[in-house]
């Protein structure tokens, strides 16, 4: 009433504060939201951001869905701000809610966009962790021929390409494709993967999962079958 929005949204933190103590999850989401909305009718995106990025964190346990899309919501508001450098922790904490969930394709989707989120902000270093962290993510999904892909689409960008993190993407990749289960163990230990998020580095530490012939001979499978497609006699 007073056309005071800033303050507005303060207590709408505050409100949202206490319902996350009595664990009214549905009113953190609103109220946060609603501060979310106030910010951004004083033009202030980063506070705006932030609230949705509260109300992730207070539900990441209770309400991972829910969660998983506040932080996408942040990030939205951070790009659409030309902020993405502000956002890079919140595409890692939605990432590892969706590997929490065991929903690995979204993970890797979300290291992904975090990865051309740090290309425009000119993070070479974050750019590529966040690549090799997609990769090993699909790996720990059993899914080889999708690690390959990504492998190579991520290699046509030069700062990946002459890094370590290719480096070391590509020695797990050949370790896989000659189902050398000692290597893969060995390149999964490796500094630069100890230099990846804790989630990721778990992830690695686990690697192999499954049977890496049985995953090789499905990779080769799908060359072939991939070959027989183009094949024009």
């Amino acid at each position: 009433m007073l056309a005071s929005p800033w303050d507005a949204a303060k207590h709408m933190e505050s409100a949202a504060a206490l319902a996350k103590e009595l664990r009214n999850w549905t009113e953190v989401i609103d109220f946060y939201r609603r501060a979310s909305e106030l910010y951004m009718q004083c033009d202030r995106p980063q506070p705006a951001s932030d609230s949705l990025a509260k109300a992730a964190r207070a539900l990441e346990d209770a309400l991972p869905d829910d969660a998983v899309q506040l932080y996408t919501d942040a990030c939205v508001i951070l790009e659409d701000d030309g902020k993405e450098q502000m956002a890079f922790d919140l595409f890692r904490a939605a990432a590892s809610v969706y590997v929490k969930l065991e929903k690995f394709t979204d993970a890797a989707t979300f290291l992904l966009r975090l990865g051309l989120a740090a290309d425009k902000c000119n993070a070479r270093n974050s750019q590529c962790k966040a690549y090799l962290s997609a990769i090993i993510v699909y790996l720990y999904a059993h899914d080889l021929k999708q690690a390959e892909k990504c492998y190579n689409d991520c290699s046509q960008i030069d700062a990946f390409l002459r890094s370590d993190q290719n480096r070391c993407a590509s020695k797990l990749l050949s370790a896989y494709t000659e189902g050398d289960v000692e290597e893969i163990k060995r390149v999964a230990q490796s500094s630069t993967i100890s230099n990846l998020d804790n989630v990721i580095i778990k992830l690695a530490r686990k690697l192999p999962t499954g049977d890496v012939a049985e995953l090789k001979e499905e990779a080769a499978k799908g060359e072939e079958e991939a070959l027989d497609e183009n094949d024009l006699t």
